[in-house]
């Protein structure tokens, strides 16, 4: 059973309440001033708080999205290699492979051209090697006859990390209302493809090019749109690509929209940070080069280098997120530029969690579907 399996969290529970009606049972038995009873008082003792503990990490890693499997949790994660499948002939395949769908929750029915559809694929990227699976989402437009020679504008959403790509769609909801968003009239149809930050689990790159290293930015400019063109009608014009994520994906999806602006004409960062940091998730980005440590700090950034044409929307609470100040400080440094655009959603309260980014979603993908389109 897996580490987000429903089966796991209630066996968990159930095992919990019969060590503490064990204890119960047992304490009067272990009452006695021998070693024996105390180290079975200490036993019974520390079993039942290890499952309780148990059951509230297994519950907060469930709602919350922290791992994706028991070798997720231990670190033994092993889809780092490069996966590239050999057509008849001896030619390759492409860079990005369906291997699975799913439908959209709804209540009118299960047909694609009425709910649209999520494809579960993996891409490969042609420069860069990086592999990394993704969920794509197509909305109900994409398979509707009146509709087939559209190109669709796209947006990458990313998680934070270390998350689980799955977490947007039955967390985040961003498939449902992306569909409840277009069908009301207040956005355009858009593809979503959604994945981890992380793709060169399980370590933090933060989206850098890390020298001799991960190019987890070049895989997010480059390989990334271009897997998808290749394989879904996207608009190859500038001004079709957006990008949103939180925390960690939204310093990311910042980040690679200012380096990259010819590629992504808006990008959206839910509770994001503003400078990469340096722990022993990420490791050493940088190898000491300044130059590329300043470049990925977007304060440092929006005031020395050129400002790009792009859009960005930053969004925080006045109650409950640390980085607020340092939001509204950015806010001011992009608005100074007087070339990229900047707008906010600024909560009066809410925490760094689903709760407060579902507050948010709506909001930005309107904003972004505004944003979108041919240039």
């Amino acid at each position: 059973m897996g580490l987000t399996s429903k089966k796991v969290l209630v066996l968990a529970i159930v095992f919990a309440v019969l060590l503490f009606i064990a204890t119960v049972w047992l304490w009067p038995r272990l009452a006695r001033r021998n070693w024996l009873a105390v180290g079975g008082r200490v036993g019974i003792l520390l079993a039942t708080q290890t499952a309780l503990f148990a059951c509230v990490g297994l519950l907060a890693n469930q709602t919350f999205g922290f791992y994706a499997s028991w070798a997720d949790l231990f670190g033994q994660e092993t889809d780092q290699g490069v996966v590239i499948d050999h057509a008849a002939g001896g030619g390759t395949g492409g860079p990005l492979q369906v291997v699975g769908t799913q439908q959209v929750q709804a209540t009118n029915g299960s047909r694609p051209q009425l709910t649209g559809q999520i494809q579960k694929v993996d891409i490969v990227g042609r420069t860069t090697h990086i592999a990394s699976p993704a969920f794509v989402y197509l909305p109900p437009e994409y398979f509707q006859p009146q509709y087939r020679t559209r190109a669709f504008p796209a947006t990458v959403v990313l998680t934070g990390y270390p998350g689980t790509a799955q977490a947007l769609i039955s967390k985040l909801n961003y498939p449902r209302t992306a569909q409840s968003l277009a069908k009301s009239g207040r956005m355009q149809p858009m593809i979503l493809v959604m994945l981890r930050p992380t793709v060169a689990p399980p370590r933090d790159t933060e989206c850098v090019d890390v020298p001799d290293g991960p190019q987890t930015e070049s895989f997010f400019a480059k390989d990334l749109p271009d897997a998808l063109l290749a394989h879904y009608r996207i608009g190859k014009k500038p001004g079709g690509w957006g990008i949103v994520g939180d925390s960690t994906g939204g310093y990311c999806a910042l980040k690679i929209a200012m380096h990259h602006p010819q590629v992504y004409a808006a990008a959206a960062g839910l509770s994001p940070y503003f400078k990469a940091p340096i722990d022993p998730t990420t490791g050493d980005l940088f190898h000491g080069r300044r130059n590329l440590e300043n470049r990925a700090d977007l304060m440092w950034s929006i005031k020395h280098a050129p400002a790009p044409d792009t859009s960005l929307l930053v969004t925080s609470s006045r109650h409950g997120e640390k980085d607020y100040k340092n939001t509204l400080k950015f806010i001011d440094a992009v608005k100074a530029t007087n070339k990229t655009r900047i707008s906010s959603i600024i909560l009066d309260s809410g925490g760094h969690n689903f709760n407060t980014w579902k507050r948010e979603i709506p909001g930005t993908l309107q904003w972004l579907s505004q944003r979108l389109g041919e240039r």
